[in-house]
This record gives C-alpha cells, sequence and structure tokens, in this order.
C-alpha cells in the first residue's frame, strides 16, 4: 500500500493542515455557502468536533489565501479572492476563573490584532477600544473586517456552578464588549460565534438579534464531524488498515466504528456524523478506544447532574425536550438534559412535529459508556475508596455467570456508599438502589437496558452477554420472592424462550434500615 496522507490529529490551523499535506475531508463548498449567504452566524457543536478547524478555514478564505484552497471545492466557487482583515478570538485556554482572566484575553487578542495592522489602542475601556479598532483598520484597508469567536463559551461554562459571580462577570463583560458589534456594522464583513452550549441569558444572543444561528439547520448539518459517504471514501485505505489489525472484514470494521463513534444528529433529518476526534484517534492506533472522554473530564457536567439529582437510568432511554430547550441553556434550569443534548452527551433521536419536541439519547457506545464510567465514582461519591469499587471484579463475575459474586460485589459497594449524616429511611428510594445496579452494569459496556416492556409490564433491568442474561426486579422493603414471583407473573423471560443463552432471573431486595441488599435469590435456567 503506497504512503499515506498524514491523519490531522490535534492540527486546528488550517495553513498547518494544507501546507503539511494532511488529509483533509473537504468541507469549503459549506464553507462558500455560509460566508456568502450570511453576515453573523452562530454554531453550537460538541467539543472536538472540529469548530475550530472551521473558523480557521473561514479565516484564510477570508484573507485570501487562494494558494491553500488548491484543488479544494470553492476554488472553483469563488472569483474573487478579496483580503479581508481578520480579528481571531480563540477562547478555548485562558484563566477565566479569575477575575480579569476574560479581560486579559480579550485584551491581548486586540493588542496584537491592532499591532499586525499598526493601530493606536490607547482606549479607556475594551468596548471602546475594540469598536475603535474596527473602524480604524476598515479606512485603513479599505476593506471591511470579519470577527471570528471560537469558543465563545468557555469561560461561562469554566464558572457554573462552581463559581456563578465569576460567571455572571464574564457575562457583563460579553455584553459591553461584543454588542459593539452591532454598532459597528457598516465595518463588517462576516462575523461567526462557535461553542458548545447556547446560553439562552448571553447578551450576545439578544443583543446581536441578526446572529443566525445554523445549529439546527439542514443546509449546514454536515458542516462539522464526518458523514459515512466522507468516512468510506476519505479514509477507506485507513480502514483496511484497522479491518487487517483486528482481524475483521471491512464490512465488520465499518459496522463497528458506526456503533463506536457514529450517530450524532445535528438537524430534523437525522444524517447520522462521525465525531472526527475519535475516527483519527482509532485509525492512527489501529483500535477501537475511547478517546472522546479521554480528551478532557466532563467536570462541570457531573456537578450539574449531581446538583439535579435526576435518575440516571433516563439517559440510558429516549429523552424527551422541547424545541426550546434544545435550542438554548439557562444555568438555572435544573433539569441539566438540554446541557448535555448541547455538549454532545445526547443527540436527537427523532422529532414530533406536532409537538414541536425532540427525543434524544446516547448518540453511540463511546459516549454511552464512557460517560458512565466518568460519572459514576463521582455520582456514586465513592472517589476516596479504594475497594471494592472496582468494576473488572464484577465484569468477570457477569461474563462467568457467577451471581453469588455479582451479589458479594454489590453487598460490598453498598457497605461504602454514604449517606447524608441524619437522613431519614424513606430518603433511601427504590430509585436510588436502582440506579447504583443499573449504572454499575451499564458502565461495564454489557447490554443493559431499564424497565425493559413485556406484554404485562416491565422489568426493572435486562442485561445479556455472549453466554447469559439476567433479568433484574428490584424491591425495597419488601422481599426478593415477590420480586422472582413479579418476573414470571409478568412474563419478563418470555422473549428469551427460544434463547440459546443460560438465563437468570434475579430478586433483588434492599433494606433500608440496613441500607443494603438483604435478600438475592436467583432462578437459573440453563
Amino acid at each position: 500500500m503506497e504512503q499515506l496522507q498524514l491523519l490531522p490529529l490535534g492540527v486546528q490551523d488550517f495553513s498547518i493542515l494544507r501546507e503539511g499535506n494532511y488529509l483533509y475531508v473537504d468541507k469549503t463548498a459549506l464553507v462558500y455557502d455560509l460566508s456568502h449567504k450570511n453576515r453573523a452566524v452562530f454554531l453550537s457543536r460538541p467539543r472536538r468536533f472540529g469548530k475550530s478547524l472551521l473558523l480557521s478555514t473561514l479565516r484564510y478564505y477570508f484573507l485570501g489565501r487562494k494558494d491553500l484552497f488548491t484543488g479544494l471545492a470553492i476554488e472553483k466557487l469563488e472569483q474573487n479572492w478579496t483580503k479581508h482583515p481578520v480579528i481571531y478570538f480563540s477562547l478555548a485556554s485562558g484563566e477565566f476563573t479569575k477575575e480579569n482572566g476574560l479581560s486579559e484575553k480579550l485584551r491581548i487578542t486586540l493588542r496584537n490584532f491592532e499591532d499586525e495592522y499598526d493601530l493606536p489602542h490607547e482606549e479607556p475601556t475594551l468596548a471602546i477600544r475594540f469598536s475603535q479598532a474596527l473602524k480604524n483598520v476598515s479606512e485603513k484597508t479599505g476593506q471591511k473586517v470579519v470577527v471570528l469567536v471560537d469558543e465563545y463559551d468557555n469561560p461561562l461554562l469554566k464558572n457554573v456552578i462552581v463559581n456563578e459571580e465569576q460567571e455572571e462577570e464574564n457575562r457583563a463583560l460579553y455584553k459591553a464588549f461584543f454588542s459593539v458589534l452591532k454598532d459597528d456594522d457598516e465595518f463588517l464583513r462576516f462575523y461567526m460565534f462557535t461553542g458548545v452550549t447556547k446560553f439562552s441569558k448571553v447578551s450576545i444572543f439578544s443583543d446581536l438579534n441578526q446572529l443566525n444561528d445554523i445549529t439546527l439547520d439542514d443546509d449546514y448539518a454536515t458542516i462539522c464531524g464526518i458523514s459515512q459517504r466522507e468516512l468510506e471514501t476519505s479514509f477507506s485505505d485507513y480502514i483496511q488498515l484497522l479491518a487487517k489489525e483486528n482481524g475483521l472484514s471491512m464490512q465488520e470494521t465499518i459496522s463497528e466504528l458506526k456503533r463506536k463513534y457514529d450517530g450524532y444528529h445535528f438537524t430534523k433529518n437525522m444524517e447520522d456524523m462521525y465525531n472526527p476526534y475519535s475516527l483519527i484517534n482509532a485509525f492512527i492506533k489501529k483500535d477501537f478506544g475511547s478517546y472522546w472522554f479521554e480528551s478532557g473530564t466532563p467536570t462541570f457536567l457531573i456537578n450539574k447532574l449531581k446538583a439535579s439529582r435526576i435518575d440516571i437510568r433516563n439517559f440510558t432511554a429516549e429523552t424527551k425536550l422541547s424545541e426550546s430547550a434544545i435550542k438554548d441553556y439557562r444555568p438555572e434550569n435544573i433539569d441539566p438534559t438540554p446541557l448535555f443534548y448541547q455538549s454532545g452527551y445526547l443527540t436527537i433521536k427523532g422529532w414530533n412535529a406536532k409537538q414541536r419536541s425532540y427525543k434524544v439519547g446516547f448518540p453511540n457506545a463511546e459516549v454511552k459508556y464512557g460517560f458512565l464510567n466518568a460519572l459514576a465514582p463521582s455520582y456514586l461519591q465513592v472517589e476516596d475508596k479504594l475497594s471494592p469499587f472496582d468494576i473488572d471484579t464484577l465484569d468477570d463475575a457477569v461474563e462467568a455467570g457467577n451471581t453469588d459474586a455479582m451479589r458479594d460485589w454489590f453487598t460490598s459497594l453498598f457497605a461504602i456508599l454514604p449517606y447524608p449524616a441524619g437522613s431519614e429511611i424513606e430518603s433511601v428510594t427504590e430509585q436510588n438502589f436502582q440506579n447504583v445496579i443499573f449504572m454499575t452494569l451499564t458502565m461495564m459496556g454489557k447490554y443493559a437496558r431499564t424497565e425493559v416492556h413485556s406484554a404485562k409490564g416491565r422489568a426493572d433491568c435486562v442485561l445479556e452477554t455472549d453466554d447469559y442474561v439476567y433479568i433484574f426486579e428490584f424491591k425495597r422493603d419488601v422481599s426478593a420472592e415477590k420480586a422472582l414471583q413479579q418476573i414470571d407473573e409478568q412474563g419478563y423471560a418470555k422473549p428469551y424462550e427460544s434463547d440459546r443463552r443460560k438465563l437468570f432471573k434475579i430478586g433483588v431486595n434492599f433494606d433500608s434500615k440496613e441500607r443494603n441488599i438483604s435478600e438475592w435469590l436467583v432462578a437459573a435456567r440453563s
């Protein structure tokens, strides 16, 4: 096989990508369309999805760098390569939890822009300085200015829950600073904001009401990420290498890539999109690993979820969200689901036109199991506990069909779970201990489902492996015998009557006073 193009892992600068002959999935037709049909744009996409590369592409396009676009779609579309002054605010990093962290970042960006075009920078406030820079550079160059703002929401997300006062200060700074774009419209050719979330109360969205939010637009559904067609055409040689390394056929490899990394939907038309960061890592390492979560721990999301006390099992099923909730995030909202959607941990699974609502759920296996693995220690409050929170031990028991070992593992886990001092017995609800069992079973990567429907009712949890099927029914302060009886009476096992795998029906009773499992009864069918 001939030498393959380099894969652009971590390359976010379009000029480095093109001059270094990295593999590039051509998005420039969409860049042309976006820049010619819009003047003010907002786009939300999950982290590591190519937002920075998109803005970098726009940057060099507006700078008139035709040489970088040779052989790409835009080369034939664009007839007039005009050089515009471009100011690029990268807010992906900075000391935004500190009092002057955001203002200092904006100040440095302004100073570099002013130095590049030899502009004065002696204005009393950042907002006035920004406004004057736009006017001065436009008059000096004879061209209108392009403003690109990458990861605008990062200074806000850094302070969600942990530092509300600083979040408010950063919002106020945004209001003063970016509102000048509306007043100085005559000096602007194009401006665009990108982020993970859209904060509904951030003033850029009220003051800049001309911003076109293209997040859910069909026309731009594929502007970030990799489509199925792009995967199979641009990465075909890498798919072959991955297949060979793992002893799989091409089709088996594509199916596993789809299971692990596909499934993101950004519009009602439900076109599948792959996470590019995970795909590229899989091709480089020749392994179907979990890469998106390794690139960053979702601390603010875990804190938000813990504060909400929501039933964890809701995240493993499809959840309903209104059209307004899916578009905007309100920090005061108790329900964290909209934030989890906007952050990429949930994605669109369906659209109800009559109700104007969406169904959302985990996009793929990487996100589902990675999220639960990241969440479990903190949510269960066992971060500082060594034993028995060893998921591999439970995994071995499940794979071996050892229900006694499974029982012992959960009994040991419940023994170390903390409870608030003086908490009432009734606070230890059936949902609490169901969440613990369900989360730990699911985070192993097994096929665990909650409240599985049968003709007469719903099983609390069904767990499947290659060799075993486990059907769980949970009770609190009743009896495990009653739980087993319900499995039989409601016919939860009927769908598996002709299944070759060994079936375990497991009734579990939780004792509120002891705060642990009191009974664990198993009925097995070979």
